[in-house]
């Protein structure tokens, strides 16, 4: 079975011919992923992150992490619910609406929320760049994109979605969705440090496989990734 075949807007072709915060700020003005709770889709409600709250924050200590980038962080509905006391956490997203709305709402000393454009932007180093349910939107050269300006950065760890059990990676235009096996061509990552399954039950649990995996940036710098 086709997992991307799901939703209607999988392909993306809808999108074809506009840039991503084009794209990117339909999808949140039409609330086109019809999540109740989030804008940011199904994926970001409180049942489908109650594993991630849980045990990233876990990761987060064990690592001894001080300092988190979230791009997307998108209505920050499920990040606000983990104890940031001790990091500084900054959250990036493409959609200008969304930046504003988290500034006025949870901005705090160690709390804030900036414009940023994976395709574009290159962020200064932090202890983890954590890109949950972003490169599944993206075309695979849009990834290709955003996984070097992610290694220029020189964080340290970076953590994004990611599907095991896919035995191959197609390709769609930017504003679709398909599950992403990072450790399958054309990316071909090693295996991750952490894999944290997510116990996604979407769809009765077709994305059971559904996790965070988590490398260390320096080694995939040693990747030859190309757009």
């Amino acid at each position: 079975m086709d997992r991307s075949d799901l939703f209607d807007y999988s392909d993306g072709r809808k999108f074809a011919g506009r840039s991503a915060e084009q794209v990117f700020t339909e999808i949140e003005k039409a609330n086109i992923w019809k999540a109740d709770g989030s804008v940011s889709g199904i994926g970001s409600t409180l049942l489908q992150t109650k594993t991630i709250i849980e045990e990233v924050p876990k990761i987060i200590k064990s690592l001894k992490i001080t300092s988190i980038f979230d791009v997307p962080c998108g209505d920050f509905n499920w990040f606000q619910r983990i104890d940031l006391s001790d990091n500084v956490y900054l959250g990036g997203d493409i959609v200008h609406s969304i930046i504003s709305g988290n500034n006025q709402k949870h901005r705090s000393n160690n709390i804030s929320f900036v414009h940023f454009n994976l395709l574009e932007d290159v962020q200064r180093p932090m202890d983890l760049v954590f890109c949950r349910d972003c490169l599944v939107h993206f075309s695979i050269s849009d990834i290709h994109k955003a996984l070097i300006n992610i290694l220029r950065s020189g964080s340290r760890f970076f953590m994004t979605t990611t599907f095991p059990e896919e035995k191959t990676n197609k390709d769609i235009v930017t504003g679709g969705w398909r599950p992403v096996n990072f450790q399958k061509t054309p990316f071909n990552f090693p295996e991750p440090k952490i894999i944290l399954n997510e116990n996604c039950t979407e769809m009765d649990g077709v994305f059971r496989d559904k996790s965070l995996g988590l490398w260390d940036v320096k080694e995939l710098t040693q990747l030859r990734i190309e757009v």
